[in-house]
C-alpha cells in the first residue's frame, strides 16, 4: 500500500470577516479580545464589523503605521492595549479608524510617541495613559502629537506626576484623571490654568496623592472649597503629611491651622522664623555696641554727668536766690515807699 506520509500543514488563516485564529471572539465578530497570547504585531485579519478590539499581555512592542488596518476598520470604535510592552508609536499607527473614540494604551513602558501618532482618528475623544507615562521628556512629546485632538477625557493615573501637566491639557477636555501620582498641592499657577476660559468645565479625580497639609496648601484648599463640584473625589482626599494631619480629610481643615513645616511646602514659614531670628540678632548686636561704648566712654560720661549736676545746681541756686529777693519785705517796703 502507500505509505502515508506526515505532512506540515501552516495554520490557516482567518476568513475575511473572521475571527483571527490567536484570538476569540464574544458573542459576535463585533467583539475580538486577543489576550496573552504574545503577539508580536496586531493580527491582520479582523473582522470589518469589529467595534471593540481588545490586546492585552502581547509584545508589540513598537506600533508602524497602520499597524490595526491591512484594511480599514470603518466601525471600531473601542481599542484597548493594555500590558503590551509598546514602546514606540510611529507616526500614522492608527490610520484606517476612522470611527475610534476610545484608547487604551495604559500598563505599557512608552519611551518615544511621535507627533502624528494619533493622526487619522479625528473622532478620538477618550485616551488612556495610566501608569505609561515614565519616561522624562514623553510630556512633550504628548503635548505635540495630541495638539490636533479634541479630547474630552484623559486618564494620567499612577505616571508619578509631581505637577499638573498643564501641556496635556487641550481647550475643551472636561475630564482628567490624576489620581495615585506624586501631587503634594495644586499651586496657585496651576489653579489659574484650571479657570483658563477653555478648562473651566474640567472635572479632575486626585484620589491617592501625597497631599502636605502645610501653609502652602491653602490656595488649593480655598480653590476646592470653592470648586468642590469639580472634583468628584474631594470628600475622599486625604493628608499624608505632615504627620500630626495623616489621614486628616481636606474639606474638614481651617486654612489658618496649617502650620508652615520646614520642608517644600512650609518654605515660607521657614523664611519668616528666620527673618525675625535674624532681627533679634541684629537687635542684640545693636545693644552690645551701645554697651561698648557707654563702657569705653565711662570717664567721659561721668564727667558730663558732673558737669551737667553742677549746672543743674547753679541754675537752681539762681532761682532760689531770686526767689529769696523777691520774698524780702524790707525791699518789698521800699519799693512801695514813694
Amino acid at each position: 500500500g502507500l505509505a502515508l506520509l506526515p505532512l506540515a500543514v501552516p495554520p490557516a488563516a482567518a476568513p475575511p470577516g473572521g475571527c483571527p485564529s490567536a484570538c476569540y471572539c464574544v458573542a459576535t465578530p463585533e467583539l475580538v479580545q486577543c489576550r496573552y497570547e504574545r503577539l508580536e504585531e496586531p493580527p491582520k485579519e479582523l473582522p470589518v464589523t469589529v467595534h471593540n478590539l481588545s490586546i492585552a499581555g502581547s509584545n508589540l512592542s513598537i506600533l508602524h503605521p497602520a499597524a490595526f488596518a491591512a484594511r480599514p476598520l470603518p466601525d471600531l470604535r473601542l481599542l484597548r492595549l493594555r500590558h503590551d510592552n509598546i514602546q514606540t508609536i510611529e507616526d500614522m499607527a492608527l490610520q484606517g479608524l476612522p470611527a475610534l473614540r476610545t484608547l487604551d494604551l495604559s500598563h505599557n513602558p512608552l519611551i518615544w510617541v511621535a507627533a502624528g501618532a494619533f493622526a487619522g482618528v479625528p473622532l478620538l475623544r477618550t485616551l488612556q495613559l495610566n501608569q505609561a507615562l515614565l519616561a522624562a521628556s514623553l510630556e512633550d512629546q504628548l503635548a505635540l502629537a495630541l495638539r490636533n485632538l479634541s479630547l474630552q477625557r484623559l486618564e494620567l493615573a499612577g505616571n508619578g506626576l509631581r505637577a499638573l501637566p498643564a501641556t496635556l491639557l487641550p481647550a475643551g477636555l472636561e475630564e482628567l484623571d490624576l489620581r495615585n501620582n506624586s501631587l503634594q498641592r495644586l499651586t496657585a499657577a496651576e489653579l489659574r490654568i484650571l479657570e483658563a476660559p477653555g478648562l473651566r468645565g474640567l472635572r479632575l479625580t486626585l484620589g491617592a496623592n501625597p497631599l502636605s497639609c502645610d501653609c502652602a496648601l491653602r490656595p488649593f484648599l480655598a480653590w476646592l472649597r470653592a470648586t468642590a463640584a469639580r472634583v468628584p473625589d474631594a470628600r475622599s482626599l486625604r493628608c499624608t503629611t505632615p504627620p500630626s494631619l495623616r489621614g486628616a480629610a481636606l474639606l474638614r481643615l481651617r486654612p489658618e491651622g496649617l502650620a508652615c513645616a520646614a520642608n517644600e511646602g512650609g518654605e515660607p514659614g521657614r523664611l519668616e522664623t528666620a527673618s525675625y531670628v535674624f532681627f533679634g540678632i541684629v537687635l542684640a548686636l545693636i545693644g552690645i555696641v551701645f554697651l561698648m561704648v557707654l563702657y569705653l566712654n565711662r570717664r567721659g560720661i561721668k564727667r558730663w554727668l558732673h558737669n551737667l549736676r553742677e549746672a543743674c545746681r547753679d541754675q537752681m541756686e539762681g532761682y532760689h536766690y531770686r526767689y529769696e529777693q523777691d520774698a524780702d519785705p524790707r525791699r518789698t517796703s521800699a519799693i512801695g515807699t514813694p
